[in-house]
């Protein structure tokens, strides 16, 4: 039954969860920053008190061997499914500070959107879901059971959720498990991820000399990492903008038709996303759209270059060693340790022996490919269809969530990913934000949800 009483209550109140978002917002709950640890034990004892105050039970602040993760549950629907809704606190640096237009930890509100660090990535999405909760609880009362689980560690690829859900495996089975760490298309265009890229994260460092040198006496006769390095790097594609290590695309599997008809319904275009990136033109693989290659294809891309002197004016110096960040997204059945051992191959064949390098693996995690027939996901497309009034489209993300695939590994159970959030909300950029209209939007999506999931 449609929950009319929890939707108006849920518009009633929207002054009031602003104000709420804005406190949880002003956390800088940052994971990967050691200064930070107060903070995020801050952002998890509010996100407890809101969970007891909607009326939760068993809230508690759980340890890990890093950061905690918050838990609370409601039992009370016999008979009824179980749903696991799934968010996290922990947020991105805000480097390059300069660029924000307003403070990252000052939520400010500018025409119909919240700028603030975290504002959509995660804790918008997580605070609509728990405020579904709430006006559902103050209403007509929660139609099913619901588990809620919080992790602090996202942002640096949920290092210590492994042994977690392993440990807590009995604690955290449902029926159903809700990932809120999603977004759609367009303000009017709903959709629904049923695949996730995996993600293998890599510090490769290239050693030359024992010191840095001075470039004019030593320059010519002893080897430059940075060039090396650099040379590396531009061998790691082709002219096709393939990657050449060995074996990369054994275990890449081909698009079915439907499912490139159902990438080529969402509304974005190339002109878009030169618009949301600022870049000057788009490029990537050969045989793909721009949609196909960031949803359905793996990349490898360098995310950090250091060697040498980067201060302002003139230092000559030849660096005795350089260092790269390199990401690389995997798609369904590439295993990250084979990919690993793909790029230690390719750094094998083509590092010269005038140097010496190590390959330091920092993050992985494996890609997800959902059912698109589940009783979950009908449900998700029926509430998002009754608050939008368009049935949403089915969309391969870029991303990696490494969570989802643990639920489907220790869980046995098939996430339903739905968020708000939108493309153009520069998650972990500057001036990160949320469409508040959305955002309402997406509170009442999750009313219907839950009533969908209770109703089977």
């Amino acid at each position: 039954m449609e929950s009319t009483r929890a939707i108006k209550y849920a518009r009633a109140n929207q002054a009031r969860y602003l104000a709420e978002l804005k406190e949880l917002l002003a956390i800088p709950s940052i994971s990967t920053l050691p200064d930070h640890a107060p903070d995020i034990q801050r952002a998890a004892e509010w996100l407890a008190r809101q969970m007891t105050n909607l009326g939760l039970h068993n809230v508690a602040i759980l340890p890990t061997a890093g950061h905690p993760v918050v838990y609370g549950e409601w039992l009370n629907a016999p008979n009824k499914p179980t749903v696991l809704i799934y968010g996290h606190y922990d947020v991105q640096p805000v480097d390059p500070h300069n660029e924000w237009t307003t403070p990252p930890f000052e939520p400010t509100v500018r025409g119909e959107n919240i700028f603030a660090r975290g504002a959509s990535d995660n804790k918008g999405q997580i605070f609509a879901a728990l405020k579904a909760l709430e006006s559902l609880a103050q209403n007509e009362g929660l139609p099913l059971n619901v588990k809620v689980l919080i992790e602090g560690e996202e942002e640096i690829g949920s290092p210590n959720i492994a042994p977690f859900i392993a440990q807590h495996k009995d604690k955290l089975r449902c029926d159903i498990v809700l990932n809120t760490d999603m977004g759609i298309v367009r303000h009017d265009v709903p959709a629904l991820t049923y695949g996730l890229r995996g993600l293998a994260y890599f510090e490769l460092w290239v050693h030359g000399p024992a010191q840095d040198l001075h470039s004019g006496a030593f320059g010519g006769a002893v080897p430059n990492p940075a060039t090396v390095l650099c040379k590396l790097i531009a061998g790691m594609h082709d002219a096709h903008n393939r990657v050449t290590l060995p074996g990369f695309y054994d275990q890449v599997r081909d698009l079915a038709d439907d499912e490139r008809a159902e990438i080529a319904r969402m509304p974005i275009t190339d002109d878009d996303w030169r618009a949301m990136t600022g870049a000057p033109q788009l490029v990537g693989e050969h045989g793909f759209t721009t949609l196909e290659r960031v949803g359905a294809r793996p990349t490898l891309e360098i995310c950090g270059i250091v060697s040498g002197f980067t201060g302002a004016g003139a230092k000559t110096v030849l660096p005795a060693k350089a260092m790269a960040k390199i990401s690389m997204r995997l798609v369904p059945y590439q295993d990250h340790h084979a990919v690993e051992d793909q790029l230690r191959e390719y750094l094998h064949q083509h590092a010269p022996p005038t140097v010496r390098w190590e390959l330091k693996k920092l993050a992985s995690g494996d890609a997800v490919l959902v059912d698109r027939e589940t009783v979950g996901v009908r449900a998700a497309v029926k509430a998002m269809h009754a608050t939008f009034g368009v049935k949403p489209v089915f969309k391969l993300e870029g991303g990696s969530v490494p969570i989802v695939s643990l639920f489907q590994q220790h869980l046995g159970v098939d996430p339903v990913q739905m968020g708000f959030s939108l493309p153009d909300d520069n998650f972990h950029s500057p001036n990160e934000k949320m469409h508040l209209p959305t955002h309402y939007r997406g509170i009442e999506t999750y009313i219907r949800f839950l009533d969908a999931v209770a109703e089977k």
